[in-house]
């Protein structure tokens, strides 16, 4: 019987291998992010316009991309459009499109949760509405936002694994390389999700850090 055991010789010597892919892993993660929430703001925005056909498109449009695995989406867009798209293009659409649905409901709801008399004091005051938007209630509802964010971003460094299976040369698909070659997986895979558990611990950090920021300066 097959009795798996961790080779620490080997997670030592592959370490700066596995390390080679972190700015696959950290690029396409960081972009995704970035894109994400520009995309997800917009979806915000379209989404409070009295227009009830906008308003249908980004409901069904957040639905879909919330209801569909990131894989199957990935595959698509790799394997299933008439074009070929670059592996590293599809991958960062993907994460783009899936996180951005995600970010676009977090938005929303922090935008629900702010005070509507700020939205009553800003008109009076003669002011548009993308003025308000831009200067009072989007700043607010980034503040709010600041932990759902953050787990968006996290499941996105989780998620660019997926990319390995359309040959993006990122952390992971350097553990199965390894794990291939030495025939040792199990000690590829925890080596691998160590690495990711730490990427992860950074950006709580982070989120700790930006959190701490917000309350001493609004209180």
């Amino acid at each position: 019987m097959y009795i798996p055991k961790l080779d620490f010789a080997l997670m030592w010597e592959s370490l700066p291998f596995i390390l080679s892919g972190l700015s696959y892993t950290i690029g396409l993660a960081a972009a995704s992010f970035l894109l994400g929430n520009i995309l997800g703001i917009l979806l915000t925005v379209l989404g409070l316009v009295k227009n009830k056909v906008l308003n249908a498109i980004v409901r069904v449009y957040i639905s879909f991309l919330r209801g569909v695995p990131a894989l199957v989406l990935l595959f698509i867009l790799y394997f299933g459009l008439p074009y070929r798209l670059n592996a590293l293009t599809a991958a960062i659409i993907c994460f783009t499109l899936t996180s951005s649905a995600f970010i676009g409901e977090i938005y929303r709801g922090s935008i629900v949760g702010i005070d509507y008399g700020q939205w009553d004091a800003a008109y009076a005051l003669g002011m548009p509405f993308s003025k308000v938007m831009r200067l009072i209630i989007l700043p607010q509802a980034v503040r709010i936002s600041v932990p759902a964010l953050s787990n968006v971003a996290i499941d996105i460094i989780k998620g660019t694994s997926l990319a390995a299976m359309i040959t993006i040369p990122d952390i992971f698909q350097k553990a199965k390389i390894v794990g291939g070659r030495t025939f040792d997986y199990m000690s590829m895979y925890i080596l691998v999700a160590l690495i990711y558990w730490m990427l992860c611990l950074i950006i709580e950090f982070f989120q700790k850090r930006l959190e701490l920021f917000y309350s001493k300066r609004y209180g």
